[in-house]
């Protein structure tokens, strides 16, 4: 990239056509690109996108421009493409902006660049009971930036992994959860400790079955990552079942339509509460995203509130709750095996429903400690490394 044009970003563009020629229109310039694709772009948003350093901070590549300090009709005085293939605009105020071709093609928004782009992003891999499981080397993830790699884009795309041969002292947890970013704090802790105890603050500190969920549906905002480390596990019984959340709500949306907008549209309450705190938080079960693709699933029995719908709504409601929870329990959907010391389930908690099987403390000990990390801490490690 050239220097001119470098301040826009910390990534680099490679140079996937080049520009080939310029016009000048009423409200826009449009270019065309060796391949022979047009984008247009309208003055607005090229001054607004100038990546000069006037325009940008260079050391912290963060705009200083706001459009707004910018004439609305402002129009280019001259355009053209220069010797290096950049982009030149002259403005009519005096400015000047210059834009590097590979940078200008990652942005068009044109109809072809837009579902190109669209394409292109990483797409969840729904998985049942068949998944073949990610399983990363502990020693490896810590020394080799390739493998945390390998390890993130698994976390990211198919939403449950784990790790062996992760050394089995308490607190070791915290040495691989940094690899990716700082933990995230909650009134569990930094590490939270699994393990049945008299005074329990959650049903999670107690031998009983758990039923599939997600933790902490009771904040505005669900830990991304969650992270549990066997350090002991002698007692009979507690076995970990996961499920695809996206996948069980994709088969409800195919084949229960009705019952997949319901919990799309219908907020639940969930409550956390004990002896010092109470956390409480309205939202749908499943959340999509602007594009109406599933990103999120909120969903826990032991920590939900009575439904608050109204009179027409709560059949419909109890209907689809009813039919998430029972497709959770289909053979199709789960996944269970046990932990053994030393290893580490790592997952997307807003994604990958877990339960525990009960188990019996008088047959051993059994200790497991856990942790969470936001997601975006995940995909910011993923796009720094990829740089």
């Amino acid at each position: 990239m050239n220097t001119a044009a470098a301040f826009a970003d910390f990534r680099s563009y490679p140079l996937i056509s080049a520009l080939t020629a310029v016009q000048a229109l009423a409200d826009r310039v449009q270019v065309q690109w060796a391949d022979g694709r047009l984008s247009p772009f309208h003055h607005q948003w090229l001054r607004d996108n100038c990546p000069c350093p006037v325009c940008v901070y260079s050391v912290t590549r963060e705009q200083v421009l706001e459009i707004v300090d910018v004439a609305e009709d402002l129009k280019p005085s001259a355009s053209r493409i220069d010797a290096d293939g950049c982009l030149c605009i002259d403005w009519q105020d005096g400015h000047s902006s210059r834009f590097d071709p590979g940078w200008l093609r990652a942005h068009a928004y044109d109809d072809e660049s837009r579902a190109e782009r669209r394409a292109s992003k990483p797409k969840s891999q729904l998985w049942n009971s068949n998944l073949k499981l990610p399983v990363f080397e502990y020693q490896a993830v810590m020394d080799d930036p390739k493998a945390l790699l390998q390890w993130l884009l698994a976390l990211r795309d198919i939403g449950l992994t784990q790790v062996r041969g992760v050394p089995t002292e308490p607190g070791s947890l915290t040495q691989i959860a940094k690899r990716i970013s700082f933990i995230r704090e909650s009134n569990f802790g930094v590490l939270f400790n699994v393990q049945s105890k008299a005074d329990a603050d959650s049903n999670a500190y107690t031998a009983f079955n758990l039923p599939l969920h997600s933790d902490l549906p009771t904040r505005e905002l669900q830990p991304g990552l969650q992270f549990l480390h066997c350090l002991v596990n002698e007692a009979d019984g507690g076995e970990s079942i996961f499920v695809d959340g996206f996948a069980i709500a994709e088969a409800l949306r195919q084949e229960d339509p009705e019952a997949f907008h319901s919990l799309c549209d219908i907020p639940v309450e969930f409550r956390n509460k004990d002896r010092h705190s109470d956390y409480r938080c309205l939202a749908p079960i499943i959340a999509l995203d602007a594009l109406g693709q599933v990103t999120e699933i909120r969903m826990a029995n032991f920590l939900r509130g009575p439904f608050d719908a109204s009179a027409e709504q709560m059949p419909k409601l109890y209907h689809a709750y009813r039919r998430f929870i029972a497709m959770t329990r289909e053979a199709r959907f789960r996944l269970m095996t046990r932990l053994n010391p030393g290893e580490m389930w790592c997952f997307d908690n807003r994604r990958t429903l877990h339960a525990r099987n009960a188990f019996d403390p008088a047959t051993g000990a059994r200790h497991f400690q856990g942790c969470y990390i936001d997601r975006d801490e995940l995909l910011s490690r993923i796009l720094v490394l990829q740089r």
